[in-house]
């Protein structure tokens, strides 16, 4: 019997290796609480966070995301720029309603976003495949659509991603992470560069980034029965040798470049 109760953290900034360091930790708490917990935090700089299994040649040669730090995640999909987003890291045990399959704990967290944006007058939903979707192998996340990402329709323009999430299955557990665009990143070229929210809200602004996850895992604990508990310390704050351990596997160009 998974937990009823959710625990939740809203982390200061940190670089790439520190974050994916702190995520892949989470994976192991929600198998020791049994139950879904979720991570939210910033970025002391922007930076491109590289899905596991993409070449890391391919990113470098990249003109239009050239001198941003990069960091390989443990979890899959497509590179996300970081910076001018809400990033998220989510985990369940296996065993839980969402960790069965990838689609239930993608969709689960995604629909509580939905909601959220249509509440701020965005006509958001779930993307459903297309023939004209952009090609799947796109490196950056933001340029691909896959099954369940949020996307806000805009009159007769092609709808725009504005959520994206990717997973990886570690040991017992199944990590997530996400991102919300936010806004459109100033520091990359327009060939990377995606339209936000707050491009998409043209100047109808009413929310924070605070305000938007708030709402989002009210949703989520709604939508799970769960009680929400914020947790009064950033998470990696008392894991002391074993968030070292993570940090510098994650800051190894071994690991980056693995691919």
């Amino acid at each position: 019997m998974s937990s009823d109760v959710l625990p939740v953290w809203w982390d200061p900034a940190a670089d790439g290796p520190a974050n994916m360091a702190a995520d892949e930790l989470l994976a192991e708490e929600a198998v020791r609480r049994d139950g879904l917990v979720i991570r939210v935090y910033a970025w002391s700089a922007p930076t491109v966070s590289l899905g596991a299994f993409q070449p890391f040649a391919e990113a470098e040669a990249c003109a239009a995301i050239a001198g941003l730090p990069i960091v390989r995640r443990p979890s899959g999909g497509g590179a996300i720029i970081h910076g001018t987003d809400l990033t998220y890291a989510a985990a369940v045990p296996k065993g839980h309603p969402w960790g069965g399959t990838p689609q239930a704990l993608y969709d689960g967290l995604h629909a509580a976003m939905v909601d959220v944006l249509r509440d701020h007058g965005f006509d958001a939903r779930l993307h459903a495949p297309s023939a004209d979707d952009p090609p799947a192998d796109a490196l950056l996340c933001f340029s691909r659509r896959s099954p369940g990402d949020v996307v806000v329709r805009q009159g007769d323009a092609p709808a725009a991603k504005v959520m994206g999430s990717a997973q990886r299955r570690l040991g017992t557990a199944v990590l997530q992470h996400g991102s919300l665009l936010l806004s459109a990143c100033p520091r990359v070229a327009d060939a990377a560069r995606h339209v936000g929210l707050a491009e998409l809200a043209r100047g109808r602004v009413d929310w924070t980034a605070r305000s938007l996850a708030e709402r989002w895992i009210a949703g989520i604990a709604v939508a799970g029965g769960l009680t929400t508990a914020e947790q009064p310390a950033a998470f990696a704050a008392n894991l002391g040798e074993r968030a070292a351990v993570r940090d510098a596997h994650f800051r190894d160009p071994r690991w980056t470049g693995r691919r």
